[in-house]
């Protein structure tokens, strides 16, 4: 006996064997048993999903010898002869190749006769969306009062084209595309039934590659079997599907949370000598990315199918959520963009790139994390954007930090300039008279001593030199000095906020310290009822402040104040903005 393809020789014969679609499945059962029987169904769905066999089995159910029922004996011989596809009363017809209307007549001459052996006489139309206008106009008025014996069984893969018309006729049942791990579950029974050797991940393989589709993974599998010689092994599968291992997905990852370009480019020229297919590869990056998200965000949805869980928590360990985030988008709009590359790895590798290139390091900051703390001219030039309208005269002087407070209020209102700050600041008593400095410079523990601790105390100022971006910057602006024994600086969070206390974002605030100091430390943050200003209130204060000045100035304008005496003119609430120099 000749071979005969799995897709064909595993096919359901009756609803219990169809692998999903139960909403379909249990609305023709149940319209089979109660006998409450529609003229014309429509299936529509993805390519090898189940439609045709869907049908066949409700024209099975339909002239089943034993009578009307979901579940046909599958023993008779009308039974026999609808699985061998030789019914008479069964008609399969592929509106394909017959079009023109001239043929669908024909068709349908023979609907006013009697079925000759089954009880219903059956017309089972795939893709029907091909037929024509004038066909489908044809087929209206009998589709929509056909004789009692006749059953119209329609199936297509684009619903749209065809006609409101047609579709107000019939009941219409939309079968879905099957989820990977009911692909590879069905795929591991039949392989224990043919008695095949195979290995998980190949098998996860080929259900991916399926795209939603059984009938396209049983042909996946036929192909894996010959390729492997009577064996479906990962190996196998992927060089045959062109994929790569997921191993090598994990390293690209590693080496992006890096910012490794180096690394990076490296393994991008391992991966082109198994000649891949890019898109795919870039697809399983973006399945990474999505299970890292989850992690992160919910870490008991974390499933092994893949057996890298634990690979996959040390990632959502390491980058944070907004790099991810960032990733993941810049990888969909590549994946967008990869057809219009000039070769695909030149596209791959550019995708890969802009990730390295637009991770997020702060505000106005495009330095590496590796290059050392924001020099004094930096500061300046960052400074020297300043509003026109004026600060508080005590805001001001906190945020000018030891050069503020050496100036004289005269000169800090006239914007004289004052000396650059020194990279080690003297020790400097508090000032009694300003709240707002005494708030954001609390008094040390004794064991504080030293330019270092005078140095963190000046909490504001040492987050403005760190190079941080993402979640770590705002887990340090949302902080407040506590104490620097030599060893250990400790800070306090504010409460409101210790959901950015994760452990990645920590550890890379710790870095930047470090390098910040020149030296090791240990960072100890620990949420608590912060009194003190933070670096974001701070900088509340002075974008709430420049609105108010900005505000006073316009209403005291000697111009405004002539149009609002002269014609009644009034400024817009909400319309002021403090322009910056």
């Amino acid at each position: 006996m000749s071979y005969q393809v799995l897709a064909r020789k595993w096919r359901p014969r009756i609803f219990s064997e169809l692998v999903g679609q139960a909403h379909v499945v249990r609305a023709l059962s149940n319209a089979l048993d109660n006998n409450r029987l529609h003229h014309a169904y429509l299936f529509t769905g993805t390519r090898g999903v189940g439609k045709t066999t869907l049908a066949r089995i409700f024209a099975k159910s339909l002239n089943c010898e034993h009578g009307v029922g979901s579940t046909p004996c599958g023993q008779c011989s009308i039974c026999k002869e609808i699985d061998e596809g030789r019914f008479v009363d069964l008609l399969e017809v592929d509106a394909a190749s017959r079009t023109k209307v001239d043929q669908t007549r024909e068709l349908l001459e023979n609907v006013p006769y009697a079925p000759v052996r089954g009880r219903y006489k059956v017309y089972l139309i795939d893709e029907v969306h091909m037929f024509s206008d004038s066909s489908f106009n044809a087929l209206l008025k009998t589709l929509e009062e056909p004789p009692p014996h006749v059953k119209f069984l329609l199936a297509t893969t684009d619903p749209q084209k065809v006609p409101v018309t047609v579709l107000s006729r019939c009941l219409q049942f939309n079968l879905k595309r099957l989820p990977i791990d009911q692909i590879q579950g069905y795929l591991k029974e039949l392989l224990d039934r043919e008695g095949i050797q195979y290995e998980e991940r190949a098998l996860l393989l080929l259900a991916k590659g399926a795209d939603g589709s059984m009938r396209d993974a049983l042909s996946l599998m036929d192909q894996a079997i010959a390729f492997g010689a009577g064996k479906v092994l990962e190996g196998d599968v992927q060089s045959m599907l062109g994929s790569i291992a997921q191993d090598r997905v994990h390293d690209l990852l590693d080496a992006l949370a890096d910012l490794d370009a180096n690394r990076v480019m490296s393994l991008v020229n391992e991966l082109a000598e198994m000649a891949p297919d890019f898109a795919g590869v870039l697809q399983d990056l973006l399945s990474l990315l999505h299970r890292v998200a989850l992690v992160q965000a919910v870490p008991d949805a974390i499933d092994n199918s893949a057996g890298d869980q634990e690979q996959v928590i040390g990632l959502a360990n390491r980058l944070s959520p907004g790099d991810v985030q960032l990733f993941y988008q810049i990888g969909l709009v590549g994946q967008r963009d990869l057809p219009l590359a000039p070769d695909p790895r030149a596209g791959f590798e550019m995708v890969l790139l802009r990730m390295l290139a637009f991770r997020p390091q702060g505000v106005g900051e495009s330095a590496p994390a590796s290059q050392p703390a924001q020099t004094g001219s930096d500061k300046k030039k960052r400074s020297e954007k300043a509003p026109r309208v004026p600060v508080s005269e005590t805001l001001k002087a906190v945020l000018q930090g030891d050069a503020g407070r050496g100036a004289k209020p005269e000169q800090a209102a006239a914007g004289e300039a004052t000396p650059a700050p020194a990279s080690r600041p003297q020790e400097q008593p508090p000032e009694p008279e300003s709240t707002t400095a005494a708030a954001v410079q609390p008094a040390a523990p004794p064991a504080d001593s030293g330019e270092t601790a005078i140095e963190f105390r000046h909490w504001h100022q040492v987050v403005e030199r760190l190079s941080l971006g993402g979640i770590a910057k705002q887990l340090a602006n949302n902080c407040v000095y506590d104490y620097w024994d030599g060893v250990t600086l400790s800070l306090k969070l504010d409460q409101a906020h210790q959901h950015m206390l994760v452990g990645s974002a920590e550890q890379r605030l710790q870095v930047a310290l470090q390098q910040f100091l020149g030296r090791e430390l240990r960072l100890k943050i620990s949420p608590d009822t912060v009194q003190a200003a933070t670096p974001a209130k701070l900088q509340a204060q002075a974008v709430a402040d420049r609105q108010r000045a900005a505000e006073v100035a316009i209403q005291e304008d000697p111009m405004v104040l002539a149009l609002e005496a002269r014609f009644g003119a009034r400024v817009i609430e909400g319309s002021v903005r403090p322009v910056d120099e």
